[in-house]
């Protein structure tokens, strides 16, 4: 969500982030039960940039953003799902490994999510929800392949992953809940 133009208007992905960020602000404690009820209905009414960036001004950057995830690893499999905070940035480094990222019930504060990937003999399983896009076009495939749920483009997406990097005999499978 940018702040350097207050007046342009507000997207239903600049709406859902807010709200995410302003619930996660609530299960830290930041923000009272009353608090997060009335800047929440306010969120999803909001018309402008300038008036979501209103309602997290007083709420630390760090609450905006979730640290990176690296996932490193030989064998086996590793996995987020659930209620998990989406970071802007992945790195999966594997060698026989599947990894899944399930965003069903994954709070997402940023528009894009960037996954640089360094597979040999693996798996990476995405399990989007609707308002999800992915990009797999800087992808650099050696007996590899990339399976789609469905080739629709969607027209605003709440998160945008770009997938780069290379997969060597590895697959990447989008799956939808």
């Amino acid at each position: 969500m940018s702040t350097n133009l207050p007046e342009l208007r507000a997207s239903h992905g600049d709406r859902d982030r807010v709200v995410d960020v302003l619930r996660i602000a609530g299960g830290d404690g930041r923000l009272t039960s009353e608090e997060l009820e009335d800047r929440v209905e306010r969120a999803l009414v909001a018309q402008t940039q300038g008036e979501l960036a209103a309602l997290v001004a007083d709420l630390p950057a760090d609450a905006m953003t979730a640290e990176d995830i690296v996932v490193e690893q030989r064998g086996g499999a590793w996995s987020r799902a659930g209620n998990w905070t989406v970071p802007r940035h992945i790195t999966v480094r594997t060698k026989m490994c599947r990894v899944t990222l399930d965003f069903t019930d994954a709070v997402i504060t940023s528009g894009t999510l960037r996954i640089d990937a360094d597979m040999e003999h693996g798996k990476l399983v995405i399990v989007t929800a609707p308002g999800i896009a992915i990009d797999t076009d800087q992808l650099h495939l050696t007996y590899s392949q990339v399976k789609r749920a469905s080739d629709d483009a969607v027209p605003d997406p709440r998160l945008h992953i770009q997938l780069v990097g290379t997969l060597q005999h590895a697959k990447v499978v989008e799956q939808r809940p």
